[in-house]
């Protein structure tokens, strides 16, 4: 649960970057028969699409992330996202540069854009879960960054449990968007976008506490808690 709640926050905390990339995709979803509770259904279900995609992503982040327990270097993968992140806020030209090596390949991009654009010429429910899915897997520094998070948890269930929070976090904001369109006030969006770079800056310092194994709880636990003396009797 701990897990869900920080995924949440972080989704919470980055929903207007969410906005300003998917927000144009989901003003533009077919809009089917024009009454109200079609409309707004249909909405909710292109968000569950994104969030379905992001806990399939959070399994996959999971499974890397259990792995690198195995090879007993989540600590230093944990303190090398934290200082990452860090540097989004503080050198972006030079977060930049990492950016490309977690990007899908162009041609892959490419065929997701394609596949929307097909979906977004019909009205079905089916067709708006798909397009939240394809939606989820398009290009983001938000969700590459709570990608990364669920990766230093080393777990499969916690990395899924953390994604899952995380795109409930963006729902309330990418949802208004769908419904109300440009008619969000300009004062809440500037108010959303101040919190991306604290939120950014607040994750960075709890990996970096975390990796470096301080046992504090559920801030900085024992990854590898110390094994006591054994007496050997002869």
């Amino acid at each position: 649960m701990v897990d869900a709640i920080a995924g949440m926050i972080l989704g919470i905390g980055g929903s207007m970057h969410c906005a300003g990339m998917c927000g144009p995709l989901a003003l533009a979803l077919p809009s089917g028969t024009g009454s109200f509770w079609p409309y707004a259904s249909g909405r909710v279900l292109y968000n569950f699409g994104r969030v379905l995609m992001y806990v399939m992503l959070g399994c996959v982040a999971g499974l890397a992330g259990r792995g690198l327990v195995l090879a007993g270097a989540q600590r230093v993968v944990t303190i090398a996202v934290g200082v990452l992140l860090l540097l989004s806020v503080v050198l972006p030209a030079v977060f930049a540069r990492f950016l490309p090596a977690f990007t899908l390949p162009a041609r892959i991009t490419g065929g997701i854009l394609t596949l929307l654009g097909g979906l977004m010429r019909r009205s079905s429910w089916a067709g708006l879960l798909v397009i939240g899915a394809l939606n989820g897997l398009l290009p983001c520094g938000f969700v590459y960054m709570g990608l990364a998070a669920a990766l230093t948890l080393g777990d499969v269930s916690r990395g899924m449990l953390f994604m899952a929070g995380f795109g409930v976090g963006t729902i309330p904001v990418m949802l208004a968007i769908a419904l109300a369109g440009r008619k969000i006030q300009e004062g809440v969006r500037r108010m959303l976008l101040r919190m991306v770079p604290l939120v950014t800056v607040a994750l960075a310092i709890l990996l970096v506490l975390r990796g470096l194994n301080l046992g504090i709880p559920y801030i900085s636990p024992l990854v590898d808690p110390p094994q006591p003396a054994q007496l050997h009797c002869h």
